[in-house]
This record gives C-alpha cells, sequence and structure tokens, in this order.
C-alpha cells in the first residue's frame, strides 16, 4: 500500500513555533506517510538538510515580490499545484489566520481536506472576529495543547470546535544527546558553565532586551554564551557588553542539543517553552509582546508554578536582574527539578495520527461554498477598515519622513526568479534571503510540474520571467 502525502503548511509567524510544531508532526509521519512541509518562513531552510523532509519555500506576502491579490491567487494555484503534483489528500495549515489563498486552494478542490492546527493563548486582536467562519471552513480544527492552558482566556479558550492535543515538542528525550556529545556537537568546553540566549534582534526595543539580558551574565565565572543569531543591530552595531565569551551557532533542530546548556534566556513563544522546559533547562523568560500570542500568560504560568523565571519584559533593569539569578546554582537546581514533573510533550505523535486517518479515510472532504464567499466578503471588508485606519498612520509618516528624508533603497531585485529544487541549507537560506524573486521546488519533481510552476510565476510576475534553474 502506498504511503498518503501530508502537506504541511506554515505561515512565517514572529518565531518558529508553527515552523517547529509542523517539523515535529513531519518527523512522526515519516514512517508511515509522505509528509511535505510548505512554509513563507525562512527557517524552512533548516528542513531538508536536517530532517530529511521534502519541503517547498513559499514567499510571504510581505516580501513585497507581488500585491496582495495576486500574491492569494499565488499562494491557492501553489498548493493546487502541489496537491496534483503529490496527490495529497490533506492540507494542514499552522497558523493564525488561514490566508484565503489557503481556503481558496480548498475551495477549489473539494476532495482536499483541510485542517488548521490553531495554537490557543490568543491575545485579543482582530483576527478574533472571524474566528467562527474560518472555523466552518476546515473539516478538522486541531489544539496542540500547551503548559500554560489554564491561563488561556483568549478568543480561542471558549469555542468547542477543535480537538486538543498534547503539547508538541521538538525535544524528545530518547533523541537528545547527552550533555558532552552536545557539547561537542556546538564545538564548546565540556568543562565550563553555557548558557543559550534565544531572544532576537530588530527593532529598537527587542534590541535593548538583548543587551539587558547579556548583562545579566556578567560576572557568571567562565560561562560560554550561546546565540543563535549574531548579536548586533541591522547597521552592524554590537548588541553585546564587553567581558562575555560570546559564540554564535547554527544548529537545528537545537532541541537536539538542549542538555549541552546549564541555562536559557528566550522569549515566551511555544517553541521555546515547550523544548526547554521539558529538557530541564532553568530558564527566564522574556516575552515578545507582539503578534497574537499571548506570551506575558504563558510567562506568568511557568513563573507563577515554578517552572521557570519570568522577567519584566518592559523594565530592561529587572531584566538583568532576573538573568543574573541563573548564576545562583541553587536556584538552577531547583528549576530544573521541578521541570522533571512536566507531562510528556507528544502532541506531535497524536496530531500526526489525526492527519493520516483523515488522508486514509474514504470520508469526502466537506464543500462550503457559501461559507467561502462569505469569508471572502469579510476579508475584504477587513482589508478597507485597516486601510481606512492606515491612512491616519501613513499621513503622519509622511509629515515624519519629509523631515526626516532616508535613502530609498530597492527591496526586491527586477530580474526574473530564479528556480531551483536545492536541498543544501546553507544554499537555501541564501537564496531566501536574496533580493531576488525565489521559486523554490520540491525535490524530484516532474517536468509537468515544473511547467506549471513557470506559468504560476509568469502569472504573478509578468513577462518578467525568464526561466534560471539551479
Amino acid at each position: 500500500m502506498l504511503k498518503p502525502t501530508i502537506i504541511l503548511a506554515t505561515s512565517n509567524g514572529v518565531g518558529m513555533g508553527h515552523l517547529a510544531r509542523a517539523s515535529a508532526v513531519a518527523l512522526a509521519l515519516k514512517d508511515v506517510a509522505n509528509p511535505i512541509i510548505v512554509s513563507m518562513a525562512g527557517g524552512i531552510a533548516e528542513i531538508p538538510s536536517f530532517l530529511g523532509i521534502r519541503c517547498e519555500y513559499i514567499p510571504g506576502r510581505d516580501r513585497l515580490w507581488m500585491s496582495r491579490e495576486k500574491w492569494d491567487k499565488y499562494l491557492r494555484d501553489r498548493l493546487l499545484a502541489l496537491v496534483d503534483e503529490t496527490g495529497a489528500k490533506v492540507l494542514s495549515f499552522d497558523g493564525v489566520v488561514p490566508y484565503p489563498g489557503v481556503i481558496a486552494a480548498k475551495n477549489s478542490n473539494p476532495m482536499l481536506k483541510l485542517v488548521w492546527v490553531r495554537r490557543g493563548l490568543w491575545q485579543k486582536k482582530p483576527q478574533r472576529f472571524i474566528l467562527g467562519l474560518q472555523a466552518a471552513m476546515m473539516d478538522t480544527i486541531i489544539e496542540p495543547g500547551d503548559i500554560a492552558r489554564a491561563y488561556d482566556f483568549g478568543p480561542t479558550s471558549r469555542r468547542e470546535d477543535s480537538i486538543l492535543t498534547s503539547p508538541v515538542s521538538l525535544f524528545r528525550k530518547e533523541d537528545a544527546m547527552s550533555r558532552d556529545d552536545a557539547r561537542r556537537a556546538l564545538g564548546l568546553d565540556l568543562r565550563r558553565p553555557a548558557a543559550v540566549v534565544q531572544l532576537g534582534t530588530g527593532d529598537s526595543d527587542v534590541n535593548h532586551k538583548m543587551t539587558a539580558a547579556l548583562e545579566g551574565l556578567i560576572g557568571w565565572k567562565d560561562v560560554q554564551v550561546i546565540l543563535t543569531k549574531a548579536p548586533v543591530d541591522k547597521d552592524g552595531n554590537s548588541l553585546a557588553p564587553l567581558g562575555l565569551d560570546i559564540k554564535t551557532v547554527r544548529y537545528f533542530p537545537l532541541a537536539k542539543v538542549l542538555h549541552a546548556f546549564d541555562a536559557g534566556i528566550c522569549a515566551t513563544g511555544y517553541n521555546g517553552v515547550h523544548e526547554l522546559l521539558p529538557a530541564q533547562v532553568p530558564t527566564v523568560f522574556v516575552s515578545n509582546i507582539r503578534g497574537t500570542d499571548d506570551q506575558e500568560a504563558r510567562a506568568r504560568w511557568c513563573n507563577d508554578f515554578g517552572y521557570a523565571l519570568r522577567a519584566d519584559q518592559g523594565d530592561l533593569s529587572n531584566i538583568t536582574e532576573t538573568v543574573r539569578k541563573l548564576q545562583d546554582p541553587e536556584i538552577r537546581a531547583k528549576l530544573s527539578s521541578k521541570c522533571a514533573e512536566l507531562a510528556a510533550t507528544t502532541g506531535g505523535s497524536e496530531i500526526a495520527e489525526i492527519l493520516l486517518k483523515l488522508a486514509t479515510q474514504e470520508k469526502l472532504a466537506k464543500t462550503k461554498t457559501f461559507t467561502f464567499l462569505r469569508l471572502m466578503v469579510q476579508d475584504h471588508i477587513n482589508r478597507g477598515l485597516r486601510h481606512v485606519a492606515n491612512l491616519g498612520i501613513r499621513r503622519l509618516a509622511l509629515v515624519y519622513r519629509y523631515l526626516n528624508p532616508h535613502i530609498v533603497v530597492q527591496v526586491t531585485q527586477q530580474a526574473p526568479p530564479i528556480f531551483g529544487d536545492t536541498t543544501n541549507s546553507d544554499e537555501l537560506r541564501e537564496l531566501i534571503k536574496s533580493a531576488t524573486r525565489f521559486e523554490h521546488l520540491i525535490s524530484n519533481a516532474s517536468p509537468a510540474y515544473r511547467a506549471r510552476r513557470e506559468e504560476i510565476a509568469k502569472e504573478a510576475y509578468g513577462d518578467l520571467v525568464e526561466i534560471i534553474k539551479r
């Protein structure tokens, strides 16, 4: 019997939560199905080399490579082409808002079963107002469990339209390296203490949090500070204080080497919490309040029940002071011991089982044309309301920019897109980051699929398209 193909699509969120969950599900599916991950997140570059899972990068609408209307159709056509190429019967989407293109793909192919992996702990953002319509378009909704679910009072917490699973994590005790092996893999000293910092960089407030956290590690004798991204701002200026031994590493999945660390400082995203704590890494959480994820609620739960320390994300001195507590071996031992009480994070396998059942059952997917039309109308209304609200902001921005002009930089090169099916992480990472449009194809694609993808690209980009293959 042929293994069924299941497409796992993710949005481009603030962190790696969506992609990490999809990776965990894909790993659980590998022996019984053919999982394919498609994502707008640049982190997808790490998937094929390290996990051996076929994948495709889809440029998000934030790349501004085409208009919003064209992007919706482009996404729909990309997904439908992949479904035709692979014979997939199930499309799973992990993201806060199912894009119109995702829902349009389901509406265009009634045989396709659409699943929404909808994380809980939402903040009360405008997206909550169309939850009902979005939910009605789905064949199944799955809520990946959250260890802090008791503190979830957001708009999804009162709904009864989803299947709740255990938390999802890429950390698995049986696969995790030992302390010494993990340190060797990362090139760390076996005898010195090590702390991992996963706060990211970007806007000034995020950069200030990074600096404040690093300052809290000053004075920890012989500590090795490990970052997954260089501590520099957009202009290349260092965010790291003097006096620290800092090493930037790239390792995916990081969950496999978490036993290397004596402490962690991390944003309170789904991914970080459900990897660091099950790995029993003593952690300080510094929440990122952007996006829909209610990281502050998750941080409060972790702190209130003694699983981690919560720093006040709005108080830089408190961040430094809280991180400094990790230098105390007694505090670290207490936190690590408490984390041993956490339940197993087996949600990836549970979701894989649900998707496999959908892919192999004879029951047809639900046709919901009227609901789809209502949702598309609402989406256009929401865009209009956002447009009106943004007009005032834009005018203020124009006044500011007139007083403070800046050099205009062309973000997207007006050149033919590059088509490629590389699975090399370094090459894929550079192509995704490039200003030149990049059309990624799954490995071992058929000539017919390549031809269809060229048609889709030409429709999206215009006559600019000349095929450049790599």
